[in-house]
């Protein structure tokens, strides 16, 4: 019986050395590192850490994992994260943890509660709302039409530096911004918007924090 344990002990150390390294920062909403987070991932045996400076670390054979994240105050889940993880080889995974509140889940059963089939939504005229919805719409597309025929020859005539610059105002600008958000307000492919990003980063102008498939933009201190 003894020889089994030790055998089973064994496999499980060699397996662990030849792990991979799953590991990142854990953060606020505000982008603010957390402390005193359990974060778990379901290996087998499942393990479970406990952050108390805003990062975690795993080693892990290769596999599919779930990494959750859960912040409590008093006993009470004040916030949390799930993220997915898919691990092919050996080498390090840099997975970073943005963690979300809570939502009451009696306030969602509130809400859910409402039915419109009451007497007081059935003693209620519409006309006025549709008649103002429909204004709204005539309006919106009006404005997108009338949009749609204005010249971007300025836009398109900017320099590379002008987008630089511009890329830079709209990071610092804002708290935090993806990619996708930075492309919106500007008219340049993704490849272009990645290289002007791609330099801000090598002046240690910028940082980059991964979530999920993207990134998040933030405005180095």
């Amino acid at each position: 019986m003894r020889c089994i344990v030790y055998l089973l002990s064994l496999l499980l150390l060699v397996s662990f050395a030849s792990a991979a390294t799953i590991y990142g920062n854990i953060y606020d909403l505000s982008l603010d590192k957390m402390e005193n987070v359990i974060v778990e991932i379901d290996t087998e045996p499942k393990q479970q850490y406990i952050s108390k400076n805003g990062s975690y670390a795993f080693n892990v054979p290769a596999g599919e994992y779930t990494v959750e994240a859960k912040y409590y105050i008093s006993d009470i889940l004040e916030s949390s994260v799930t993220e997915n993880i898919n691990v092919k080889n050996e080498g390090n995974f840099v997975l970073d943890l943005i963690l979300f509140p809570v939502i009451d889940s009696e306030l969602v059963e509130e809400v859910e509660d409402i039915s419109f089939e009451d007497d007081y939504f059935k003693k209620r005229d519409y006309s006025l709302v549709i008649l103002i919805v429909v204004v709204v719409i005539v309006i919106l597309l009006f404005l997108y039409f009338g949009k749609r025929k204005k010249p971007i020859a300025q836009d398109v005539t900017k320099s590379k530096g002008d987008y630089y610059d511009r890329v830079f105002s709209i990071i610092k600008g804002n708290k935090r911004i993806t990619q996708k958000e930075i492309r919106k307000q500007i008219p340049l492919s993704e490849a272009k918007i990645s290289l002007i990003i791609a330099e801000l980063e090598h002046k240690g102008l910028i940082e980059k924090i991964k979530k999920g498939r993207g990134n998040i933009l933030i405005l180095k201190k």
